[in-house]
């Protein structure tokens, strides 16, 4: 199967923004947009959501932290008690420097492989671009075309992306997915 989109390039980031804010008033479904590096306000103008990583970060560190202190209660107490100078097998307060070490370690790994297979970052994947600019210098607008799309809708998003400064406009067609 594959899969076509029509893509507008941007030499500013500035006019890329307003042009999206534009084309969402107009209510034209803007499917992504490609930049070299992170754009403040662009989540804003597309209309997304927060991110829910840091959900997974808190589940994958209270996780964390109850593994290293089922495992340290269990050493100490159960299969090696030592006596160290006359304190307490669990001496909770020895515990808590290993305790954040561990949490924070589980968090940071964990929220790191979930963005990874999350975004389809994950090692081995190979992904087209839709134009070699766009990791340079240009910012790219990107609309899906689908079967249903007719050429009204397309010459709208064209003269939409015209409009709002876009300085090259081209269909692209990928073989895989985007």
């Amino acid at each position: 199967m594959r899969n076509k989109f029509l893509v507008g390039l941007y030499s500013d980031e500035d006019k890329m923004i307003d042009g999206v804010k534009a084309m969402r008033e107009s209510h034209l479904e803007v499917y992504d947009v490609v930049s070299p590096f992170a754009v403040h306000g662009l989540d804003d103008a597309l209309g997304l959501n927060e991110s829910r990583l840091h959900i997974t970060g808190f589940i994958y560190g209270f996780s964390g932290l109850a593994i290293a202190l089922s495992f340290m209660t269990w050493s100490f107490t159960s299969d090696w008690p030592l006596n160290f100078g006359g304190k307490p097998h669990f001496s909770f307060p020895a515990f808590i420097p290993i305790l954040f070490e561990f949490t924070v370690l589980s968090a940071s790994i964990g929220m790191t492989l979930t963005f990874l297979l999350r975004s389809g970052l994950y090692p081995g994947r190979i992904r087209e671009t839709l134009d070699e600019r766009t990791t340079d210098d240009k910012f790219a607008v990107v609309f899906r075309i689908s079967k249903k799309t007719t050429e009204e809708e397309i010459g709208k998003m064209k003269e939409m992306l015209q409009s709002s400064g876009a300085e090259e406009i081209k269909e692209r067609e990928l073989s895989r997915h985007y």
